[in-house]
């Protein structure tokens, strides 16, 4: 009897902090995109780029980190996406790889924004197709 109790309690428990996890990250999910919209007097808001980090680089040097930071963006995109083929994937690839994913996605945003300020010759991809008249 003493044996069956204390399995029901464990199972209590684990089924406690298994819904409680779920909370987290579901507060998480909701979280991010709204923790993203925001932005105060003109500056963005980043959770892990920090602003005004690439200031002082040159255009090259700009140029180059920019190509860096795209390629580890990619690098996880494809990670993701490849987590979220398995059964359990979409946990794994938000714990394991959203994180740097965003970061790095911060941090292209940091790097473009630099750019456009010190008027830097952009890539033909981040031009515009219009055409002003």
């Amino acid at each position: 009897m003493v044996v069956q109790a204390r399995r029901a309690d464990i199972r209590a428990r684990l089924a406690d902090a298994s819904r409680h996890v779920a909370r987290v990250l579901l507060a998480g999910v909701i979280a991010a995109p709204l923790a993203a919209c925001s932005s105060t007097s003109g500056t963005m808001f980043t959770l892990f780029a920090e602003p005004g980090k690439y200031a002082f680089h040159s255009c090259p040097q700009i140029a180059d980190q920019i190509k860096s930071w795209t390629q580890r963006q990619q690098e996880l995109k494809s990670l993701m996406e490849r987590a979220d083929q398995a059964a359990a994937g979409p946990a794994v690839s938000l714990i394991a790889y959203r994180a740097d994913y965003v970061a790095a996605s911060e941090e292209l945003e940091q790097l473009r924004a630099t750019a456009r300020e010190k008027k830097c010759d952009q890539d033909a991809a981040w031009a515009s197709s219009t055409v002003i008249r």
